[in-house]
């Protein structure tokens, strides 16, 4: 059926390829398309505790790039899904927003359905058969923590649908340098504070060490004890902006003219001519 203005056509929701091979043909035809924002990124996630008061720690920077250019120094990379499940993203910075909202929407309906907590292996899961289903289409490489009746769980979930279960992961451009602290200090029964100090190095590691990672660390911590995160956004700032010490004005003449030649540019007299009308 037509749309009209009486009846109009609602589009359907979620994520539309039906233009994808004309892209393919304009940018084979010399128009490319407009470059997208990716989270080139540092995210992170560990296990901490023991079995009593078990939690996730999760962490990432705040930069986001289009290609070559930092388009926003403070984006925020970790996403709620539910009540004690979080999840960081890194990729396309739309389709990590827009992925976690509709999976977030799930759940609370699933949540309201069952009239009880949903448990992290659900959103891992829902996630997958969505990333699976477009194949690889939608570019989000999440790491996904949360609490549950179960314990503590992290999730890795690439692009393409597969997942990993870890005590600790890393993804994203700077995931090498992070998981380089993440082997060297991550232990069993860790407390918080080491949890969350570890977390801290390990994307500060990612923010020295790769080009599209930057700016802030945001530190989520999800207790099974504690009803609501722990949420510390903006937690430290990596590489601040130093003061110029020194006074770089020079005076007029510190640099010296050898030679000046003055090239004069002749312009030819603009004539105006009157034009001819009917009224004439």
């Amino acid at each position: 059926m037509s749309s009209s203005a009486l009846v109009p056509q609602v589009p359907s929701g979620g994520f539309n390829f039906s233009n994808y091979q004309r892209n393919v043909s304009l940018c084979a035809s010399g128009f490319p398309a407009p470059k997208t924002t990716k989270t080139g990124t540092t995210i992170v996630g560990c296990i901490f505790g023991s079995r009593e008061d078990i939690g996730v720690c999760l962490g990432a920077d705040t930069r986001a790039t289009s290609g070559n250019i930092v388009a926003d120094k403070n984006c925020e990379k970790i996403h709620r899904i539910a009540e004690r499940i979080y999840c960081c993203g890194a990729g396309t910075a739309a389709d990590t927003e827009f992925t976690t909202k509709k999976i977030e929407s799930q759940l609370e309906l699933l949540k309201l359905n069952l009239g009880r907590e949903v448990p992290v292996v659900v959103a891992n899961r829902l996630i997958k058969q969505l990333l699976f289903r477009h194949q690889g289409h939608i570019s989000a490489a999440l790491v996904l923590g949360g609490v549950d009746n179960n314990g503590a769980h992290i999730y890795c979930i690439y692009p393409h649908g597969s997942t990993d279960r870890l005590p600790y992961a890393t993804m994203g451009s700077g995931s090498l340098a992070a998981m380089s602290v993440f082997e060297g200090g991550w232990k069993d029964n860790m407390t918080e504070a080491e949890a969350t100090k570890l977390v801290r190095d390990a994307i500060a590691a990612g923010i020295t060490n790769d080009l599209g990672s930057g700016s802030n660390v945001d530190i989520n911590i999800i207790r099974k004890n504690l009803p609501k995160p722990v949420i510390m956004r903006n937690m430290e700032i990596i590489g601040v902006k130093g003061e110029r010490m020194g006074d770089y004005t020079y005076p007029k003449g510190t640099t010296k003219v050898l030679k000046t030649e003055v090239i004069p540019i002749k312009v030819e007299d603009e004539v105006v001519e009157r034009m001819d009308t009917d009224q004439d």
